[in-house]
């Protein structure tokens, strides 16, 4: 007899509420241990494994595994990990009375009732994302590098271009997040053109990894060249991909129509890793549209090596935003991009956005461009529409209850809607109302 096709599998899990990917991945590994019964079984331990709200009734009160002093005035109804909207089995669904105070399963594992990882929650399912053997959370890109550096380098040297030397914000530069790693800068090439021969003449074997950075927040254009990561990969040591801004799949699933265009030339998690990086490093808070974390992806070995690294314990995360980059990534195995509010907001049509502006009934609706910010994708630009009003008004918005963030274009004050939830153009419009109204 024919086993069920993993997807027929897949199907009749749908009740435990988990995306689609994940149980496919349980049904294939059911099958695969020639045991299709245990599908259930196995979606379950995953769901069970998410960060999810517990009753801590140990009588601990800074309990380390359940996320130490639980906050007040962030608390949310008791309920499942997937959000209250989805169906989950069992006694945390939706409606259960809210508390003053939540504890978590942050470092606690329910099935075995010990302690646990707080990389098994949203770190396993952005790998999932990712096509990455595995992953690790940090507090931001930078020091998902020093620790990636640190850990796998340190001592050693690290090769890179001359034109990867980066300066990102706040005036950190890529050789001093180096040099506090305790690895030594080899660059190699020229600021404009660094080809792969000069990787290999730099190689020796003190070569610990070959890091290749971003240029996320500017772009050399003319005459130039790079290196690509499937070629370096070929020179022996691991290629460690800092992609910065964040974007897991350049083919942008996530999303009803094709990848906007621009994103055009925007490095990806996935397509780095299956071009033979052994690890990727990237941002939560930018194209991710999470909030601000950094992520290691890729080899298994080479993220155990990362977690064992003392530095870990010192950037890691707290169950917050372990808790927001678990939604995150929850939306996008789903394949949920108006579930991520930078995808959302970044994929609405520029005619959608004339006809919110001229409800606004005041100023003059016009053309506008924006950006994705943050340091992405430079240079690109989406269209996008708002109101304009004669004179600066900036400061009478910024003074309003809630603030008004808008920008002065020429003799005007231009409010772009593109970053404006719909469910704020009242309070938007009545703010620019009260400001053209008000005296110079």
């Amino acid at each position: 007899m024919r086993p069920p096709s993993v997807d027929a599998i897949a199907r009749e899990l749908a009740d435990i509420g988990l995306p689609h990917p994940l149980l496919v991945d349980a049904a294939r590994e059911a099958i695969a241990a020639g045991d299709p019964a245990s599908a259930r079984r196995r979606a379950d331990a995953v769901a069970g494994a998410l960060l999810r709200p517990v009753v801590n009734a140990t009588g601990v009160l800074l309990h380390t595994n359940l996320g130490r002093a639980p906050l007040g005035g962030l608390a949310t109804p008791l309920r499942g990990p997937l959000g209250p909207s989805t169906p989950l089995r069992g006694p945390l669904g939706p409606g259960t009375p809210r508390s003053n105070g939540r504890y978590s399963n942050l470092e606690f594992d329910l099935a075995g009732g010990r302690r646990g990882s707080r990389s098994t929650h949203a770190a396993a399912l952005l790998a999932r994302v990712a096509g990455a053997e595995s992953a690790l959370v940090v507090n931001n890109n930078a020091a998902a590098v020093l620790l990636v550096l640190a850990a796998l380098a340190g001592g050693r040297s690290v090769l890179v271009s001359r034109g990867e030397l980066v300066e990102i914000g706040g005036g950190f530069r890529i050789p001093e997040v180096m040099a506090q790693s305790g690895c030594r800068l080899v660059e190699v090439g020229t600021t404009n053109r660094t080809r792969l021969g000069d990787y290999r003449s730099a190689l020796d074997d003190d070569s610990a990894l070959i890091l290749k950075v971003h240029q996320s927040n500017y772009r050399i254009v003319g005459f130039t060249e790079e290196a690509a990561v499937e070629n370096l990969a070929g020179l022996g040591p691991p290629v460690v991909a800092d992609i910065g801004s964040g974007l897991l799949d350049a083919s942008t699933p996530w999303l009803a129509g094709p990848p906007p265009a621009w994103l055009a030339g925007e490095p990806a998690a996935r397509q780095t890793l299956a071009a033979g990086a052994g690890l990727v490093t990237f941002s939560g808070d930018k194209l991710l549209g999470g909030p601000q974390a950094g992520i290691i992806a890729g080899r298994a070995d080479l993220v155990a090596a990362c977690a064992r690294h003392p530095l870990n314990r010192a950037l890691r995360p707290g169950g917050l935003v372990l808790a927001a980059l678990q939604d995150t990534a929850l939306a996008y195995l789903r394949r949920d991009g108006e579930a991520i509010p930078f995808w959302r907001m970044a994929s609405i049509p520029a005619p959608t956005l004339r006809d919110r502006a001229a409800t606004l009934e005041v100023g003059e609706v016009v053309d506008t461009v924006a950006v994705a910010g943050g340091g992405s994708v430079p240079g690109q630009e989406m269209a996008s529409a708002g109101v304009a009003l004669a004179g600066d008004l900036t400061a009478r918005l910024r003074a309003n209850d809630p603030p008004v963030i808008a920008r002065v274009h020429g003799d005007s004050t231009v409010c772009d809607l593109r970053a404006v939830d719909p469910a704020d153009d009242a309070v938007l419009g009545d703010a620019l109302k009260r400001a053209a109204a008000s005296p110079p």
